[in-house]
């Protein structure tokens, strides 16, 4: 694979800014919270780098096995070759999983993982699944998903709305915009 040019200047500082989101202690938890869903050969240790977390996911084969050891056969074929495109691939497939349990805010996009371009991203991405993990009968990280109140209003209860004079926001009885003249007049 061709590696991208130095990043200099302006795009320099910007990565840098992207990159100091990355937070090692919830990489860390992260990676505890895999290896309780049955994933293996994951680092040990409570914090983990941006660029190890990276080259962690970065063929999608782990992501397509949280995948599928959250919800079984979700996806049904995990790409073990070495081409760049398969391993996007890959990513592709969890980020198709994904976008069914999690916000689309919450996604990554393929290059943020694959070229590193955004770590974070990644990270928001499996926190956020994380946190729903009791949806797979698994462990959660994070504050617990609320749950919306459904209410059941009754026929009657809709209509005694009805009676009721919309006044309170105040009448425009009367008016309209004659007089009204935008700006200066136009001299001859």
């Amino acid at each position: 694979m061709a590696e991208r040019a130095a990043k200099s200047g302006i795009a320099l500082e910007a990565q840098q800014k992207i990159h100091s989101k990355f937070d090692p202690q919830l990489a860390g938890q992260i990676i505890r919270w895999i290896e309780k869903t049955g994933l293996t050969g994951l680092p040990s240790g409570n914090t983990v780098e941006a660029d190890e977390f990276i080259e962690l996911f970065r063929d999608g084969q782990r992501l397509c096995q949280l995948a599928n050891a959250l919800e079984p056969n979700a996806i049904k074929k995990v790409n073990t070759s070495a081409l760049a495109f398969k391993k996007m691939e890959n990513i592709s497939f969890f980020l198709s999983f994904a976008e069914k349990h999690v916000n689309k805010t919450e996604l990554f996009q393929t290059v943020d993982l694959f070229e590193g371009q955004d770590p974070n991203a990644v990270l928001v991405c499996l926190s956020a699944l994380a946190r729903k993990g009791d949806k797979f009968g698994k462990e959660t990280i994070g504050p617990k998903e609320s749950q919306g109140e459904k209410r059941n209003w009754s026929e009657e209860q809709l209509r005694a709305g009805d009676s009721i004079i919309g006044l309170q926001m105040g009448s425009n009885k009367g008016a309209n915009a004659s007089g009204l003249i935008m700006g200066n007049r136009r001299h001859m």
